[in-house]
């Protein structure tokens, strides 16, 4: 079992585990190498599948299938099984990181597997079948839809969140405070960057110490973006398998972030620079989403983006307020803005009527474009 920072009794589940037949049960506490190795880089990347899933799941699955790797070489494993789904992500995202990371390893996956398939429909068979076996599952009547928990997020899906047509239920929320009920004073927080990764957090409200543990900045914001509602999303995405499937998020910490480094990332990047970053930003969030964190195109493009982030140093200051992350200032000492050069109280290095021969370049197509479109309606083509 990998500990990524969800809230689980491990010694009870590795009570639950013997007691169901398994021969032996290895708790790995991965938390810090997940943010160090995982979260970080996609903070830095500013990585976000179709331009709303901060894919909190997608980078967990590459940490777990490293430690699942790890330990099954040393007990000298043949096999790895999972229990994913045959219509989900996962099943991929942890058979390509291990057939990536272990070539030779083989993969059972019982929810692929004919006899297994026929006896369970899905996860009510299942459920009914360990309520018959006396095994506790944390899916009840009471709350019918699967949850899944780390340091970056937790999802929900599935059961009564099928239909996409009816609101989440009350209640399904476990990190944050439903905005409503939030704080009446807003928070305002210091984030430090260098070089694109989150360097220090400070609380500009509350006071206290300055976090510059990875593994505690992310727990302070998560404890703090989810007092103040952030982060919580429900959307229907595009699965990599070819379904669409809706699944609702709650990512405090990471929302916090990713606002923070986005508008310094804007700050300081050139304008070109930022828009080719951000084709391969989206680029690298499919891989992710996909399960090829491992691949070489993925290696390839998070090494060409950590490139782009070698200037991306300084500060944001953000207010959290009622669900909302709102910038209130940023600086760096390595960004291309220019206060002399873009203030309309003097003109600086600026020269204002440049800007007429910069507009009459750019108005020859418009122009041109015009004249064959007067053509077309005179007939003339």
């Amino acid at each position: 079992m990998a500990n990524i920072g969800q809230e689980e009794d491990f010694e009870a589940a590795k009570k639950k585990a013997l007691t169901i037949g398994a021969s032996k049960v290895v708790i790995d506490d991965v938390r810090a190498q997940f943010v160090k190795d995982f979260i970080w880089p996609a903070v830095s990347a500013g990585l976000i599948y179709e331009s709303r899933y901060l894919l909190g799941t997608s980078l967990a699955r590459p940490c777990i299938s490293q430690g699942l790797v790890h330990v099954a070489q040393q007990e000298k494993a043949q096999l790895i099984s999972h229990g994913a789904t045959g219509k989900g992500n996962d099943q991929i995202r942890f058979e390509l990181s291990c057939y990536a990371l272990w070539p030779q390893v083989k993969v059972l996956a019982p929810w692929r597997i004919e006899s297994f398939t026929k006896r369970f429909q899905g996860r009510q068979d299942l459920i009914q079948y360990a309520e018959s076996h006396g095994i506790p599952v944390p899916v009840t009547p009471k709350k019918p839809w699967s949850m899944d928990a780390n340091l970056m997020h937790i999802s929900y899906e599935s059961g009564v969140l099928e239909d996409p047509a009816k609101p989440a239920p009350d209640g399904i929320f476990h990190l944050t405070a439903d905005p409503q009920h939030a704080p009446e004073k807003p928070c305002k927080l210091q984030i430090n960057f260098e070089h694109g990764m989150p360097l220090s957090l400070k609380n500009l409200t509350e006071g206290g110490p300055v976090e510059t543990d990875p593994l505690q900045m992310l727990t302070t914001l998560n404890q703090i973006g989810g007092r103040h509602g952030v982060g919580r999303t429900d959307i229907v995405e595009n699965r990599f398998i070819g379904l669409k499937s809706r699944g609702v998020y709650e990512t405090p910490g990471g929302t916090i972030l990713h606002v923070a480094h986005t508008d310094l990332e804007t700050f300081c990047l050139d304008r070109e620079v930022l828009r080719l970053k951000t084709f391969l930003r989206d680029k690298m969030a499919d891989y992710v989403y996909n399960g090829f964190w491992f691949s070489p195109e993925c290696e390839f493009v998070r090494e060409s983006i950590a490139l782009s982030q070698r200037y991306v140093t300084g500060w944001v200051q953000v207010e959290l307020y009622k669900g909302s992350v709102r910038v209130l200032a940023r600086n760096s000492p390595t960004t291309l803005y220019n206060q002399n050069l873009v203030s309309m109280d003097q003109h600086g290095d600026f020269q204002p009527n440049d800007a007429t021969g910069f507009i009459n370049t750019h108005a020859i197509r418009l122009r041109e474009f015009q004249r064959f479109k007067t053509q077309l309606e005179e007939g003339q083509v």
